[in-house]
């Protein structure tokens, strides 16, 4: 049997949702109603296999849990944001509900935990990424230009010219499309906060790359792809394993 807490500060729909989990022989651990009663909850008990969570509670984000303790446990968001916003699911391969919830659809979400969730349940989500992809396009202002010094100079790099953006010798450099290299003051994870996650991918922990400067993708060996930029052959781009499927997620 496995272990479920409710997250939901609306206590009907957490009462409803208990009942539609019950009616599929499941039985909700806990109903936690806020993000200081979930800490506390963590912080005092064994992490539960599923957890069925709100994104908005009574005193803030549920992400601000997972940055006061380290949850375990495979997570099925439910929610009622828009079309973009769930795009940050998807790409992160967790599950959500959209409210308000179908029977059906949490059966079926509940069926794919537990196909393909492994036997310890020890998820590590990336909770920034999806909040930087939970913010719509139209509320947030992604970086369009960066001014770089080079020597005793500046220049202008807009980042639709920049083809791939890596870490080498723990240094980060941008490369355009008019095969420049620039040193950047940013980090990488820095960077990545700044672009646009609909046109810039972390394909591995050392490149960033840009959609519209692919001009290739090879198979490559233990089941990883080679990219192929216009440009940039500094290096070989491989697409790690655990990325391929996000990564094909992004191309979509």
């Amino acid at each position: 049997m496995i272990k479920v807490i409710i997250i939901e500060d609306e206590k009907p729909s957490a009462r409803r949702l208990q009942r539609m989990l019950s009616a599929i022989n499941i039985e909700a651990e806990a109903m936690l109603h806020s993000v200081s009663e979930a800490v506390s909850w963590f912080q005092n008990n064994k992490h539960p296999d599923l957890i069925l969570l709100d994104i908005q509670l009574s005193d803030g984000l549920s992400f601000e849990i997972f940055e006061q303790v380290t949850v375990k446990s495979a997570i099925i968001f439910t929610t009622a944001y828009d079309e973009y916003a769930l795009k940050a699911f998807k790409l992160n391969s967790i599950d959500y509900l959209l409210k308000p919830i179908d029977d059906e659809e949490l059966l079926v979400a509940i069926e794919k935990f537990k196909i393909s969730q492994p036997e310890n349940h020890d998820i590590l989500v990336d909770i920034n990424q999806i909040k930087r992809l939970l913010v719509n396009p139209l509320d947030r202002e992604y970086k369009k230009r960066f001014t770089i010094k080079v020597g005793m100079h500046l220049r202008i790099v807009e980042t639709r010219n920049i083809e791939c953006i890596y870490s080498e010798n723990k240094a980060t450099y941008a490369f355009t499309s008019d095969r420049k290299n620039y040193l950047m003051d940013l980090s990488l994870e820095q960077l990545e906060d700044e672009l646009d996650p609909l046109k810039f991918f972390r394909v591995n922990r050392k490149f960033l790359v840009h959609v519209e400067a692919i001009s290739d993708i090879i198979s490559y060996t233990n089941s990883r792809l080679q990219i192929k930029l216009h440009h940039f052959s500094e290096s070989d781009i491989i697409v790690s394993r655990e990325k391929v499927k996000d990564f094909k997620k992004w191309l979509d």
